[in-house]
């Protein structure tokens, strides 16, 4: 199962080049953030046309995050328990979706048929922090710890389950991630309580199976020609189970889709599953 993960910023504007690329990358779930557009707006026709199923959530023209998938839908879950709230007046932000797909065929050790384990993915989009000072920084360490506390009672309830966490996390682990570390001293994404927020989870059992494999940046602002001087940073990321840990075979990060009229500002990230 090939699994990718997508900041598309806007999916109303961008629904071609993504429509183009599940069927150039052969992609059979596709998480996405920043679609910017209520359910009853987002294009699902192309998708439909394409094969996919989509579990979509979204409240207005911010955030909004959803799921397209090629293998039937069973479950999907819009926000995770005890998701803070932003804004005034308080509301639930459309940063995450869980939907679960069914297993595919496959042969057993004597060559019978059977099917494997549905699998879990979740689609999320970290709070950006803004300044280290703002109020919202302190919302995004709230979002992440309470993101850790699901997850770590997803594994404590079923250890062997499969579930992949993927999407725009808003931080950048290493000094590696960026650019210029002196451009960053005192902004968000490279402070040590976000840093420690995101590692939060590896100490749970959760692996990052896309750094093993494939080293580059997944985003670039449109801003001083960032993208042709490669001055980017990679904050897209994909943390899996033990168990799906285990059955992963390969990833990478589609930079040029980066390239050409109309991209977004991220690039998808790609994820292969045995």
């Amino acid at each position: 199962m090939r699994i990718a993960t997508w900041n598309i910023n806007s999916i109303r504007t961008r629904v071609d080049r993504v429509i183009a690329f599940l069927e150039r990358s052969g992609t059979d779930v596709l998480a996405m953030q920043e679609i910017k557009c209520r359910p009853d707006q987002f294009p699902i026709e192309p998708f439909k046309a394409a094969g996919y199923e989509v579990a979509v959530h979204g409240l207005n023209q911010w955030n909004g995050v959803a799921v397209a998938s090629r293998r039937p839908i069973l479950d999907v879950q819009r926000e995770f328990a005890g998701q803070p709230t932003w804004g005034d007046p308080a509301v639930v932000e459309a940063r995450a979706i869980g939907v679960t797909v069914a297993g595919g065929n496959a042969e057993d050790a004597d060559g019978e048929a059977s099917s494997s384990s549905p699998t879990t993915v979740w689609s999320l989009y970290v709070p950006n922090g803004r300044e280290l000072d703002h109020p919202h920084y302190a919302y995004k360490l709230d979002w992440l710890a309470a993101l850790r506390t699901n997850a770590r009672t997803w594994l404590q309830t079923d250890p062997a389950t499969r579930i992949l966490m993927v999407g725009d996390w808003n931080v950048a682990p290493t000094d590696e991630d960026v650019w210029d570390m002196d451009f960053f001293e005192g902004k968000t994404h490279v402070s040590p309580p976000e840093r420690t927020a995101f590692a939060a989870f590896a100490q749970d059992g959760w692996t990052e199976v896309t750094r093993p494999r494939v080293t580059n940046f997944t985003y670039w602002d449109y801003q001083q020609l960032r993208f042709p001087r490669n001055e980017g940073m990679r904050i897209d990321f994909a943390y899996a189970s033990p168990t799906l840990a285990a059955r992963v075979t390969g990833a990478e990060i589609d930079r040029n889709e980066r390239k050409g009229k109309g991209a977004s500002d991220h690039v998808p990230i790609i994820v292969d599953v045995d």
